[in-house]
């Protein structure tokens, strides 16, 4: 019985998502201009060529960013549970923050956290 509704699910999904992109694709208006296919940024010529290589630690930067954004999302149920469930709920955050340190600790040996 589980396994139907699942399969059922995801049918269902496939089909309302495969509808909206079909639909999207007849409803849309289009427009075939030379000035749509240039290539702006923030409605500004783009100065030099597109590929251009970026410093790898914008992005490793951002991913950290991204794990300890995360991370507030768990403090919330957390915070909300922590007086039912006791100790248990400290030690657990406890674990989770000694987790996270090392984390930080291993990024900030790797220098991933310079801006340069």
């Amino acid at each position: 019985m589980a396994s139907e509704l699942l399969i059922l699910f995801f049918v269902v999904a496939l089909i309302l998502v495969g509808g909206a992109i079909i639909f999207a694709s007849f409803a849309a208006p289009k427009s075939f201009n030379l000035a749509k296919i240039e290539p702006y940024e923030c409605g500004i010529p783009s100065e030099g060529p597109a590929w251009i290589q970026f410093n790898v630690g914008y992005y490793l930067f951002a991913i950290i960013y991204l794990v300890f954004d995360v991370e507030t999302v768990f403090l919330f149920p957390w915070g909300v549970v922590m007086r039912q469930v006791g100790l248990r709920a400290f030690i657990e955050i406890i674990i989770f923050f000694f987790i996270l340190g090392l984390g930080l600790l291993y990024a900030w040996k790797k220098d991933a956290l310079k801006w340069v």
